[in-house]
């Protein structure tokens, strides 16, 4: 099927279109009702309320959101209070504006639901602060506030108790999706022409989104009581096919090897394209199973994956017959993992089908506990960053403080009858990192023009109102929907929205146009300059933190490894939370270094060596994934001292390297101590044997390279 084809049907069937109707819906159903009445800016009111609480309606379990949003109500309610008696005054204005800001933006320390909450707050506060109101009327505007976001509150209680599985598999037909992404790139690195470095680059962005929709299905999955407790299928079916998905997605990152050697080696035989077209084929048939449970519909659309695995292996055979069998081992390995997530798809297929297994019984022997993680709502938390060397009370001090320079210029130069656009701008712009920051004002300016001339065109091209009105409500559904995942398209689709609804106020034409752009200009450029001069926050003066937890979390993984191959039984709860320390440090260097990457030069401090940093990491987590996977098939077996000895000299390395990033790491006292269960020296070894050794010397060399790279940075200071 049509790639762009699949991108559109996953998003008719997402999460993030099924929030955009609701939002659409909460948002105008108020002000139509009210309008009927003939009270319509009451119903406005109410729409704002419904909007605010909606930004705290984020993916994530039940209990989540609802507390989410029954605390949105409340903050946004007193901003509205507040807003409406600070207005009455410039300087009580300012002063609210400043106090506002700085502890609004402070929630981020309890996560980003708390962050959009602060931001639906601050959005009441801008919206409040031009609005004419006698005293006596601000109780009641406060109230509509509180009504609105209540209305949206129930509609989205509704719609989940009606619907409580779709979330949990919108989600994770997402994940599915981006994990079939990872594996298509994963397959260029056996085309032979493709370039292996663009391959790694490509890897390390896509590592960042698949840990992001692990995390957050995760957290649904695992948080859910209706998930976890219930006594039917449906609930444990999603949760098992979340684990065989995290299994599989390390299978695919085991299929690494010395991919220049493979090329050299195996390039003139012509079977690496039919690897490559191979794991191709399972990447086409997870994305049709993520599909199809994201649409709750039955799987169709099978994938041959049979059918080329039987090719592959007889085109690896023939191979063995025309050169002998010792040469091909490293194909043969690749080839049982591409079976193993074969097999996994398998597995996952299975549950959905007519004769699915009971799931209850093996979901319930699991335990998730450890892998959930927890967000302390401590006021301790709040307190402990209110000092300059945290990045979020750096941000929330340079938000209050532009907020407050934003206002004080819109006062003392007025343009139009919206100023207060810019101050919305600076406060939606400003994020914690400059790139982001950066990102976001070119894509605001785009938005906006292109936006702008879409809704002239609409104004000008059609004079029916109804029809107006079908594409105000056209806008806006697709606004709220692409508001989380494509920011520039939904600010093309935010602008002729606005236009339309001013005209229906009686302001729309040119010259809200004119002024919509020149506020937008105004504010991009007061929130990218802020973003670079005031209390900014480089990336490379803060990576050192996340180099030091990679290395942590790829030696504790390679203890694991050590672990099983000198005989010890390793537990399953712990060889799979070191995988997953390792996947989530390994996303969050990856993502520090993509925001370094859109920094001004001359504060990119070692960007080639960070960006090596990173790929050898991934290089190693994977080898290491690569023997952990086939060891945790076998039962434990005790490993020659020669195998062993990479590997301790592998810990060591690593050892050094976390030493060089920080200095306080005190050397576990038994990393690599000889075990009693170690075998002697073998005069011969196994063909296995021969190949694991070559891959545990792999290993030492890349962990060595990783310490000569910490030796460097410490050198320059980095950490």
């Amino acid at each position: 099927m049509n790639r762009k084809v699949r991108e559109l049907q996953y998003f008719f069937y997402s999460q993030n279109f099924y929030d955009g109707i609701r939002t659409t819906v909460a948002a105008l159903i108020p002000s139509l009702v009210f309008s009927q009445l003939g009270h319509f800016e009451l119903g406005v009111t109410m729409s704002l309320g419904a909007i605010g609480v909606s930004l705290a309606d984020s993916p994530g379990p039940e209990r989540h959101k609802r507390n989410g949003m029954l605390l949105c109500i409340g903050v946004c309610t007193l901003m509205a209070l507040v807003t409406g008696f600070a207005r009455m005054h410039v300087v009580t204005m300012g002063l609210a504006i400043l106090v506002s800001c700085f502890v609004l933006s402070m929630l981020l320390v309890y996560g980003m639901r708390a962050s959009f909450i602060g931001l639906a707050g601050l959005m009441v506060l801008v919206l409040t602060m031009d609005r004419p109101m006698e005293p006596r009327e601000v109780l009641l505007y406060s109230g509509l506030v509180m009504a609105g976001g209540g209305w949206y509150l129930v509609l989205s209680l509704l719609s989940n108790t009606f619907m409580p599985y779709r979330p949990a598999q919108q989600a994770l037909g997402e994940c599915l999706r981006e994990v079939a992404k990872f594996i298509r790139i994963k397959a260029s690195f056996y085309q032979p022409q493709a370039n292996l470095e663009e391959g790694y680059r490509q890897v390390i962005a896509q590592q960042v989104l698949v840990s992001d929709k692990q995390d957050a299905l995760r957290e649904l999955l695992f948080k859910s009581r209706q998930m976890m407790k219930e006594s039917t299928n449906r609930g444990h079916t999603l949760v098992m096919t979340f684990v065989d998905m995290v299994d599989l997605y390390e299978q695919v990152t085991a299929i690494h090897y010395d991919y220049a050697s493979i090329r050299e080696k195996y390039g003139p035989t012509g079977i690496l394209p039919q690897f490559a077209a191979t794991i191709m084929a399972l990447a086409d048939e997870l994305d049709n199973i993520g599909f199809a449970i994201q649409a709750n519909q039955p799987h169709r659309n099978r994938v041959d994956v049979t059918g080329k695995l039987d090719q592959l292996k007889t085109r690896i055979d023939a191979l063995e017959e025309r050169e002998g069998p010792t040469g091909h081992l490293a194909l043969k390995k690749i080839f049982v993992n591409v079976r193993s997530i074969a097999q996994r798809l398998s597995d996952i297929r299975s549950y959905f089908t007519s004769d699915q297994p009971d799931v209850r019984q093996k979901a319930r022997q699991l335990e998730f506990s450890p892998f959930i993680s927890h967000q302390t709502l401590d006021p301790k938390l709040f307190l402990s960053n209110l000092t300059m060397e945290s990045s979020v009370f750096r941000f929330s001090f340079r938000v209050a403080l532009v907020a407050l320079f934003a206002y004080i210029l819109t006062k003392l130069f007025p343009y139009g009858q919206h100023s207060y656009w810019v101050l919305l701008t600076v406060i939606f712009l400003l994020k914690p990192a400059f790139s982001l920051t950066k990102q976001r004002n070119k894509e605001r300016v785009i938005g906006t023009v292109v936006g702008g001339a879409l809704g002239l065109l609409v104004l000008y091209l059609v004079e029916d109102h109804t029809l107006q009105f079908f594409f105000m409500l056209v806008f806006m559904t697709s606004f709220y929907s692409v508001q989380r995942i494509n920011y520039v398209l939904s600010v093309i689709l935010m602008t002729p929205f606005m236009l339309i609804l001013f005209s229906f106020l009686g302001g729309g034409g040119l010259t809200i146009v004119q002024e919509r752009v020149v506020d937008t200009l105004v504010g991009c450029a007061i929130a990218f300059a802020a973003t670079y001069f005031v209390f900014p926050n480089w990336e490379s003066k803060q990576v050192g933190r996340l180099l030091k937890n990679m290395v942590q979390a790829n030696l504790n993984y390679l203890q694991v490894l050590a672990d099983g191959l000198a005989g010890k039984a390793v537990a399953e709860m712990q060889y799979k939370l070191a995988r997953k320390e390792v996947y989530v440090n390994a996303a969050n260097l990856s993502a520090a270094f993509q925001r370094m990457a859109g920094e001004p030069k001359s504060k990119q401090r070692h960007r080639q060596e960070i960006y090596q940093f990173v790929v050898l990491n991934h290089i190693l987590s994977s080898y290491i994934a690569t023997i952990v996977s086939t060891q945790t098939q076998r039962e434990p077996v005790c490993h020659p001292k020669s195998l062993l000895r990479s590997m301790r000299r592998a810990l060591f390395s690593l050892t050094e390297a976390l030493q060089n990033l920080d200095p306080a790491f005190k050397v576990p006292e038994h990393l690599g101590q000889p075990t009693e269960a170690e075998v002697p020296e073998k005069t011969s070894l196994t063909s296995d044997e021969l190949l694991l050794k070559e891959q545990l010397e792999f290993i030492r060399k890349v962990s060595t390279d990783i310490t000569k790279l910490t030796t460097q940075l410490k050198a320059e200071q980095v950490s």
